[in-house]
């Protein structure tokens, strides 16, 4: 049978690999697979089966020897997502805090800073920060993802952050700003206040969404940051 297959959601075949995905079901995967061999580079509308293991909310039972099965049966761990942006399963997996599957996939060859992702067509570790999915995004950083000052903020690495400052070109006010969100969107305190004794904007709003340092923080449920910068005197956008 030659070619990719090309499932939509209703079709059979797609109805039971999905249903055996979901539910763990590694042993009858593989009998599908040996029943069908193009199966693994199948795509079911614009996702292949991968990033079914790592779709929304992920954590499907199994999912490690679920993507080993697809992986040894050909699956290309790398695949895209066609459709409104080219997000990798990886992608999908960070986006869910799905450090399990995450360590499968890299285990497997995925490309750990694969651009595509909605966010700004940046990497897994960009969706996992910015969806504040903090497990994923420090698996990714152990794992040796590349890190951005954006990064640096949000997970409280105060060394980059330093470094930054201390050496030539630094960062422009608004970028900044923007750090400083970025850190009390990620409950990270101390970095929160190396930003603000840099010039900070206490009330910064983004580009990419009508928050506040303040609103960031409330979101994310972080009572230490939020009482610091209400002591500051902190504002909500509303």
């Amino acid at each position: 049978m030659g070619g990719m297959v090309e499932l939509n959601a209703e079709d059979p075949l797609a109805v039971v690999v999905v249903a055996v995905i979901r539910s763990g079901d590694v042993a009858r995967l593989r009998e599908l697979l040996a029943e069908r061999p193009d199966l693994a580079t199948a795509r079911i509308g614009d996702r292949t089966l991968l990033h079914v293991v790592t779709d929304w909310p992920g954590n499907y039972p199994g999912g490690p020897a679920t993507v080993a099965a697809l992986v040894e049966a050909g699956a290309d761990v790398d695949a895209r997502f066609t459709g409104s942006h080219a997000e990798t399963p990886l992608h999908w997996a960070a986006s869910c805090d799905d450090v399990p599957v995450l360590d499968a996939l890299l285990d497997a060859g995925a490309d750990i800073d694969a651009p595509g992702a909605v966010i700004a067509g940046g990497t897994p570790l960009d969706d996992a920060t910015a969806f504040a999915q903090w497990r994923a995004a420090r698996r990714l950083v152990e794992r040796g993802a590349h890190m951005t000052l954006w990064h640096a903020a949000t997970l409280g690495r105060l060394d980059l952050l330093r470094a930054a400052f201390d050496g030539p070109g630094q960062p422009e006010p608004a970028e900044v700003g923007d750090l400083f969100w970025g850190a009390c969107h990620g409950g990270q305190l101390e970095a929160a206040r190396f930003l603000l004794d840099r010039g900070a904007d206490l009330d910064r709003i983004p580009r990419w969404e009508n928050l506040t340092p303040l609103d960031a923080a409330i979101r994310g449920g972080d009572a230490e940051v939020i009482a610091w910068l209400r002591e500051h005197g902190a504002a909500r956008a509303s």
